[in-house]
């Protein structure tokens, strides 16, 4: 497949791919790793100064953050802004760890105008619903079910024990839950 093909794949082709995936084709899988890299190397590089290392080393934390995540993957949501959400997530980090190469952050930025409404959706839709819980349970919930951090790692940067991590996040996913379900929950 050539690279502009690649480019100009459509939210319902590389959702298509994901499913199929999901579903064991480990054909599939290589075919959408492959797109999503190139698709990856375009959004970093857009957002990133012209550091090919660093633009490799977010390529390679995005793609095995979505090996990792992909099992939480909601067959029913939009593919792209699902992927594109742990993208941004990664960029941020990189930030935030002091990548000297950044030139601005765009928080809310899509890789093409068709992705850019689903990314921005669901974006603020996280945002709504973790504004609704405690800011210090909000955080935990971010650390460890959206960037996926350890336990023990956001219990340490936390100053929090694991346990209190577990519980916390757990009550908060149950919170959210409720919030979702129109009831008020012990944080609402």
């Amino acid at each position: 497949m050539k690279l502009e093909d690649m480019m100009a794949m459509s939210e319902f082709e590389l959702k298509a791919l994901m499913l199929l995936s999901l579903d064991g084709d480990e054909n599939a899988y290589r075919c959408l790793l492959g797109i999503l890299r190139h698709l990856l190397e375009s959004y970093f590089k857009r957002r990133l100064a012209s550091n090919a290392q660093d633009t490799d080393d977010l390529i390679q934390d995005t793609l095995l953050a979505l090996h990792q995540r992909r099992i939480t993957y909601d067959r029913e949501r939009p593919f792209t802004a699902w992927f594109f959400t742990i993208a941004r997530h990664k960029l941020v980090d990189h930030r935030r760890r002091g990548g000297r190469s950044v030139v601005s952050l765009e928080l809310v930025e899509g890789v093409a105008d068709g992705y850019s409404e689903d990314a921005i959706l669901a974006s603020m839709d996280v945002e709504r619903l973790l504004s609704g819980i405690p800011a210090w349970q909000s955080e935990l919930i971010r650390r460890v079910r959206l960037e996926g951090r350890s336990v023990a790692e956001t219990a340490a940067a936390s100053g929090k024990t694991e346990a209190m991590v577990k519980v916390s996040v757990h009550r908060g996913i149950k919170a959210l839950a409720a919030r979702l379900r129109g009831e008020r929950g012990e944080n609402g």
